[in-house]
């Protein structure tokens, strides 16, 4: 494990409202080029050719990433129109039961090998749909570089190979009564809780299926 990219992900990563923030990496120079260094250290012999992000902020960490490996880029949105001829794929149902169509321009070919850059993988439905998407090009499906890594083993078993910078089980035990004072500490700091990736919920609300490291 990239010690320097999970030192500076610890450092500068926060949560505000139960989201996770991870553009606070972005905004220091040293920490970026660390998290990067570290997202991309797993994959620097495996011939990656293209990057995928799905919205922001993946877009910051998969457009680094893309530039550290020497890859292109390729975005996906959910929902959002892209010019121009484009893949779609739906995605299976997420915690809330929500199921969303991602889109991708047709950009990849076969010889193209992918990586998908993640900031949090939990229930990996979105993930699943963007390998369905590269592979519909006819593109390999190399993997996913994640921050923070929460899949459960059938998803894990879906993408292939993932590899990331700290697990969510190593974040601290929920403490409900530290919970009003951790909108802005290192993540090292709050409790998990506080951590919940995309909105997904708010301090003391988790979802009934959510993981909780004890």
């Amino acid at each position: 494990m990239h010690q320097a990219g999970r030192g500076a992900l610890l450092e500068t990563f926060r949560c505000g409202g139960g989201r996770a923030d991870v553009w606070r990496d972005g905004a220091d120079a040293d920490a970026l080029a660390a998290v990067v260094a570290g997202l991309v250290q797993p994959w620097r012999s495996e011939r990656i050719s293209k990057v995928v992000g799905i919205d922001s902020p993946r877009f910051l960490l998969g457009g680094a990433a893309a530039i550290s490996l020497g890859a292109g880029f390729v975005a996906v949105r959910e929902a959002s129109l892209l010019p121009g001829p484009e893949m779609t794929a739906e995605t299976a149902a997420d915690y809330p039961g929500l199921r969303h169509l991602l889109r991708m321009q047709s950009v990849l070919g076969v010889r193209d090998r992918v990586l998908l850059v993640d900031d949090w993988a939990e229930g990996g439905s979105q993930a699943c749909a963007a390998r369905e998407l590269v592979e519909s090009c006819g593109a390999t499906f190399a993997g996913v570089a994640v921050l923070v890594d929460q899949l459960d083993p059938g998803p894990r078993a879906a993408l292939g190979r993932v590899t990331s910078l700290m697990r969510a089980d190593e974040l601290r035990t929920p403490d409900p009564a530290r919970d009003s004072e951790s909108q802005q500490q290192p993540v090292g700091e709050q409790p998990l809780t506080a951590i919940r990736a995309r909105g997904r919920s708010a301090p003391g609300m988790l979802p009934v299926n959510a993981h909780i490291a004890m």
